[in-house]
């Protein structure tokens, strides 16, 4: 058997040697152990100004979006601005001007039947082409399930540096679309792109009814008074204008994603939120609890 001086590079490698205080440091402040500790240890950063509120908000998002899927986030079918490439392009030519996209998907009459991706851009040929056939201009579409994590969805954009994906549910029709953006959005927060939508009508979508009864998926930002026009409550606060300031000030701090917490008759679930505000809740409605009359 060989023998090695001291200090030589052949020697067999040994763990950096600890002190005493570090050894005891460990034992008395473990490491997380998992994601809510990891979490818990990041927030307690940002209290001690270690790291700033958008740096929090970013790294909780990074965990988000390995928590969601694309029908978290889509935009649904009933708002996607699509074009019919089975009327002729005078009649859509326009929508496409108005709107201002980049990209639309392309049907055949039913929106069920996407047959591709248009980019405004090709549109210049129409005006410098004679034979100009739409048809020749469409990109391939993306399909993909309602189900597909967010974190798995953002690696096949950039693999295939694609920006758009048709989502289509269980049964094969379409649910709605996703743009890169959405995905970035979970991460580094609003990203003005031009499929947002600024209508107040867009504030709350039903969605598919729950255990309890019909439920919402309500935009943090949305005013109390059309939260109680369209779910027919009575939300009411002197402080507070908007449905997440309620919730933030019912709870007395920011509500973290997939809180579950209930008011006046109402399931309040947080779907996106970061350190610094609430950004899309779902609300169901609860049975009223019958009264017991006492003689």
């Amino acid at each position: 058997m060989q023998d090695y001086p001291p200090g030589s590079s052949s020697a067999t490698p040994h763990k950096p040697h600890r002190s005493l205080f570090e050894r005891l440091t460990a034992l008395i402040s473990p490491e997380p152990e998992n994601r809510s500790e990891l979490l818990e240890v990041l927030h307690d950063a940002h209290e001690r100004n270690l790291i700033d509120a958008d740096a929090l908000s970013m790294i909780e998002g990074v965990f988000q979006v390995s928590d969601l899927c694309a029908r978290d986030i889509m935009i649904p079918r009933s708002q996607m601005d699509v074009v019919d490439i089975a009327r002729p392009i005078e009649e859509w030519i326009p929508m496409v001007l108005s709107t201002a996209h980049s990209r639309f998907p392309a049907i055949e009459a039913d929106r069920d039947k996407v047959v591709g991706i248009l980019l405004a851009k090709d549109l210049l040929r129409y005006y410098a082409q004679e034979d100009f056939d739409v048809r020749d201009m469409l990109r391939p579409s993306v399909f993909i399930p309602e189900s597909k994590p967010l974190n798995v969805l953002l690696r096949d954009f950039r693999a295939n540096r694609n920006h758009i994906a048709m989502v289509v549910d269980e049964y094969g029709g379409i649910a709605g679309l996703i743009t890169i953006e959405d995905v970035l959005e979970q991460i580094v927060g609003d990203i003005e792109d031009e499929y947002d939508f600024d209508e107040a009508e867009d504030n709350i979508l039903a969605v598919k009814e729950g255990d309890f009864g019909p439920r919402w998926r309500v935009r943090a930002l949305t005013e109390l008074e059309q939260f109680n026009e369209i779910l027919g409550t009575q939300l009411t606060s002197e402080d507070v204008d908007t449905i997440g300031g309620l919730v933030a000030n019912h709870l007395g701090r920011m509500p973290r994603k997939g809180e579950l917490f209930e008011i006046n008759h109402l399931r309040f679930e947080v779907l996106r939120s970061d350190a610094r505000q609430v950004h899309v809740l779902l609300v169901e409605k609860l049975p009223q609890r019958p009264t017991v009359e006492t003689s």
